[in-house]
């Protein structure tokens, strides 16, 4: 837990799930600064404020603290993250705000029809800036307060256009301590132009059996989401069989290639995709309507890995896990990956992971399982087992 002061005060936050152990903060100078902003330009906070993208929910903690004193709707949220959201439902609570007194939405919902201050924090994927622009930009007007945030090495030149060409005018403010602002005022005579999003393509002919040639739909902000990506093409040539009834889960699934691999090699197995995204999940749904066999059971799970999934309950899981936290490099994701799957595995069954060479899941599922077997390797990625005793 660490304290961010803000010109209203200062707010107790975390990171969800919340560990002791983590050092990693759940907020940065971006956040800061944007806050700070703010109250010096005395922004009119009293109509519909929307943050988009807060990673932990600092920056819309800090503000329903504020709007407890003042009139007005409540300010919304809106992010792709399961785990932010329940960071910012966790942290209003430490600060004895009521949930209530913010709206939470997802990036599935439909966004307010009128929105009068919009901050974005800006996210790692420009393709997910994109389709939030496009789908905020009818409920903004000629008077929203436009302000985006991010460090440096997260606002380029592309960061830039996308704000100029969906929004309107843009510019920067200087740097401060790393951290950036961003700020664009509205020009009700663009065109309005609908989202790209989702993407749909046909695999290649060359992609691995039996998903060659079938069609993946990517929502905005999906890794990877133009191309099948060389670290699954390598997981899908060395995947085991499921087997008749048996219940797999695709964990961080992402748009549910390798659960659409499994479904379509054996048809009679029970499908689980489980992501944090919740455009990760409605990809993997879209994708297995599209190209998964008609009859196989498949249920889709947006949630805190396999944290609901009940204990003893599944057979085989399915893991490419991510290695980034934000722009953290940091093995605490996979770690609770791995640990969530240990519980949710039968006796007997199997954990099986791909990963880069060089991060060491070996040594890790060692700790967790007390096994793990190399089943496949190239100078780059290797496909890993470990087995639930």
């Amino acid at each position: 837990m660490n304290r961010l002061t803000t010109p209203w005060g200062d707010a107790e936050l975390a990171r969800f799930p919340e560990d002791p152990r983590d050092p990693l903060r759940a907020w940065d100078a971006a956040d800061e600064y944007l806050l700070r902003h703010l109250a010096e330009e005395s922004t009119d906070l009293s109509g519909t404020v929307a943050v988009v993208g807060d990673r932990w929910g600092a920056l819309v903690t800090s503000l329903a603290g504020l709007h407890r004193e003042r009139t007005g709707p409540a300010p919304v949220q809106i992010t792709d993250s399961f785990l932010a959201r329940e960071a910012t439902r966790a942290n209003l609570a430490r600060n004895g705000v009521e949930e209530a007194s913010v709206r939470l939405l997802t990036t599935r919902d439909t966004p307010p029809d009128r929105v009068d201050v919009l901050l974005v924090r800006v996210p790692r994927s420009l393709a997910l800036l994109e389709d939030q622009l496009h789908r905020l930009a009818p409920a903004l007007h000629a008077g929203t307060v436009v302000v985006g945030t991010g460090m440096v090495k997260e606002i380029h030149t592309s960061t830039l256009q996308l704000f100029e060409r969906l929004v309107g005018p843009t510019r920067t403010s200087l740097a401060v301590k790393k951290a950036r602002l961003i700020f664009s005022t509205p020009d009700p005579s663009l065109p309005r132009t609908t989202s790209p999003w989702p993407y749909r393509y046909a695999l290649p002919d060359d992609a691995p059996a039996p998903v060659a040639g079938r069609t993946v739909v990517n929502h905005a902000g999906v890794f990877c989401a133009d191309r099948l990506d060389i670290g699954t093409r390598f997981f899908l040539r060395h995947l085991p069989a499921a087997g008749p009834g048996r219940r797999v889960v695709d964990l961080g699934c992402g748009n549910g290639v390798v659960g659409l691999a499994m479904a379509l090699a054996d048809p009679d197995a029970e499908l689980l995709f489980a992501d944090e995204s919740y455009q990760a999940v409605a990809s993997a749904e879209e994708t297995y309507r599209e190209s998964g066999p008609g009859g196989t059971k498949a249920e889709f799970l947006v949630g805190d890995g396999l944290a609901d999934v009940p204990a003893d309950s599944v057979d085989l899981v399915l893991n490419n896990p991510p290695f980034h936290s934000h722009q953290a490099t940091t093995d605490r994701t996979a770690r609770r990956m791995f640990t969530h799957a240990r519980r949710a595995l039968r006796p007997g069954g199997e954990l099986w992971v791909v990963g880069n060479r060089h991060l060491g899941y070996h040594l890790t599922l060692r700790r967790i399982f007390g096994n793990c077997q190399v089943v496949a390797g190239s100078p780059k990625f290797v496909v890993l087992r470990a087995a639930k005793r």
